[in-house]
């Protein structure tokens, strides 16, 4: 079955063609070195539960976008909202790069090639949630397409 590849290579190329994404990594998050920065921002791909259904299938797709918090905090600065850090940089970009994705996956090129999105998508913001002060969204899509590439032999 190439579905799946498919499905991954259409969320990959999408990802890898954004000037906001550096780096596109797949399978298991903790193997990543955080420790090295000139991979940032990242975009990592997950595969989650999958519903193998009579004409469907449903793939559970996992996504990660990070970047690294700048911290050059201006000890003059009076708006401490913005607390002179690009967090609020990193939230809005990669929230942008989240939302092209999904639209993609709904009304572009993929759904043209009978992918579609299962449902409304979450998208949960983090901060600091792993080392070196990383911010960004995590996201759960459920991913469907035609289950009628079976062969038993």
């Amino acid at each position: 079955m190439r579905t799946v590849y498919q499905v991954l290579d259409k969320i990959k190329s999408k990802l890898r063609s954004s000037p906001n994404i550096q780096t596109v990594s797949f399978g298991d998050f903790f193997d990543i070195d955080l420790n090295k920065t000139s991979i940032f921002p990242i975009a990592h791909i997950g595969l989650g539960n999958t519903s193998i259904q009579e004409h469907k299938l449903e793939v559970g797709i996992n996504l990660i976008l990070l970047d690294i918090v700048d911290d050059n905090r201006d000890p003059s600065t009076e708006d401490e909202f913005y607390s002179n850090n690009n967090l609020q940089d990193i939230l809005n970009t990669l929230l942008a790069e989240a939302n092209i994705l999904v639209s993609d996956l709904r009304r572009g090129s993929a759904y043209d090639e009978l992918f579609e999105v299962e449902s409304n998508i979450s998208a949960e913001p983090f901060l600091d949630r792993f080392e070196n002060q990383l911010a960004g969204w995590s996201l759960n899509i459920a991913v469907s397409f035609p289950n009628n590439d079976i062969s038993i032999c």
